[in-house]
């Protein structure tokens, strides 16, 4: 084999090795796309649910608070059990 023909069959090696690097590069990347699109999906519905959480809270939040005020400014209670009057509908 002449000197030539080696040179050429080496650039032939080297290219086809890189064509193939860039092959699993690229598909690395889209795999690396893809999981990030995932947790950006993840993290949208993740802020869903802490914003239903604060909004489940603040309800939460406020009730307690006129129950307090109730009880403290207006002097009303849970009603015993003979304070309870059913009313039954004709």
């Amino acid at each position: 084999m002449s000197r030539q023909q080696i040179t050429t069959t080496v650039l032939i090696v080297a290219v086809v090795c890189s064509a193939l690097a860039v092959v699993v590069a690229q598909h690395e990347r889209r795999a690396g796309f893809v999981a990030l699109q995932d947790e950006h999906d993840r993290a949208d519905r993740l802020r869903e649910e802490w914003s239903m959480l604060q909004l489940e809270l603040s309800a939460l939040a406020g009730h307690s608070r006129l129950e307090r005020i109730a009880r403290s400014e207006l002097g009303m209670g849970t009603p015993g059990r003979d304070d309870v009057v059913i009313l039954k509908r004709r």
